[in-house]
């Protein structure tokens, strides 16, 4: 058994068959892989290049970007803050939150702070926010193949993600060099968002929990791009579209000694959407789940309490 990966080039070219297969890879596993995307290798290579030099740099000058009482919604979140809802552990990792640059006068200014850039990587600005934009595209392109899925017009997300609260978080698990801390560098959790795109998951760690309860590995091949669904995705589409519980775990042998970095980015709908159940994924054998609508921001900060970010 195994998350296929699926070309995204065939979106233009078979649409039919590549959204009919889509949705059922989401359907059963809440995973799929991406090829075909369209980022440049040299953009991706370059961003983690900028990445690696951050977290390289001295605790003390890491910390002066980290804004106490922010939530970690931008700058730096130090080593073993979050924690796996329902978890006994910190996850063991470090990260830095990148988001939505707004245009003067937004309306969602007041939820969706500024960035702050480290001066001491050269380039940080330039290639994580290109990253983000270009994983931005292509998750409104992901979602419009899943909108079809569902029999929603092609377009039915695009007007309530373009302002949307996502976050491309660099990730840096520092390598495990004691016997006293558990084999789980990111517990077992589910994402919060609308749909999670996660670049570069070549290093050996991450597990998705299938439906017969076993973990299953993932890790990617050539150009692909791990794509996974959210629970505010899950929540909108009534669990058509499972939101599948995931984990990073130490690799074993001396891989477990080395450091591993991935980059997640987190697709949000607008602030002020509001996640009330899609008729059409309602049915007698799928009755609605959520009877009382929520708006993203409000999701976010109940999730964000869950997980000790606030």
């Amino acid at each position: 058994m195994s998350v296929p990966t699926l070309d995204m080039r065939r979106f233009d070219t078979d649409r039919d068959a590549f959204v009919a297969e889509l949705g059922a890879a989401y359907r059963e596993f809440g995973f799929c892989g991406i090829s075909g995307h369209g980022i440049p290798q040299s953009l991706i290579d370059e961003s983690y290049q900028c990445f690696y030099d951050f977290f390289a740099l001295p605790d003390e000058v890491k910390r002066r970007y980290h804004v106490k009482g922010g939530g970690g919604a931008r700058g730096y979140t130090p080593f073993m803050v979050e924690t796996a809802k329902d978890s006994r552990y910190a996850d063991l990792k470090e990260f830095w939150h990148v988001g939505r640059e707004l245009p003067d006068g937004s309306k969602y200014r007041d939820v969706m702070p500024p960035n702050l850039w480290p001066t001491e990587v050269p380039g940080f600005h330039e290639k994580a926010y290109a990253l983000y934009q270009a994983l931005d595209g292509l998750g409104t392109r992901v979602l419009r193949a899943l909108a079809l899925h569902i029999h929603l017009p092609e377009n039915f997300f695009d007007d309530k993600t373009n302002f949307g609260n996502s976050i491309l978080r660099p990730i840096h698990y520092p390598p495990i060099t004691t016997p006293d801390v558990p084999n789980v560098r990111a517990g077992a959790h589910e994402d919060i968002n609308f749909i999670t795109l996660l670049v570069g998951a070549s290093a050996e760690g991450l597990q998705v929990l299938t439906r017969q309860g076993e973990w299953l590995p993932i890790t990617t091949q050539g150009d692909a791009i791990v794509v996974n669904i959210g629970d505010m995705l899950q929540r909108l589409t009534n669990h058509v579209y499972p939101s599948t519980t995931h984990r990073v775990v130490n690799p074993p042998g001396e891989k477990s000694r080395q450091p591993r970095y991935s980059v997640p980015f987190f697709l949000h709908p607008n602030p002020d959407f509001l996640i009330d159940v899609l008729p059409s994924c309602v049915s007698a054998d799928n009755p609605n789940r959520y009877p009382n609508a929520i708006t993203a921001h409000d999701y976010l900060m109940e999730r964000l309490r869950e997980i000790k970010l606030i």
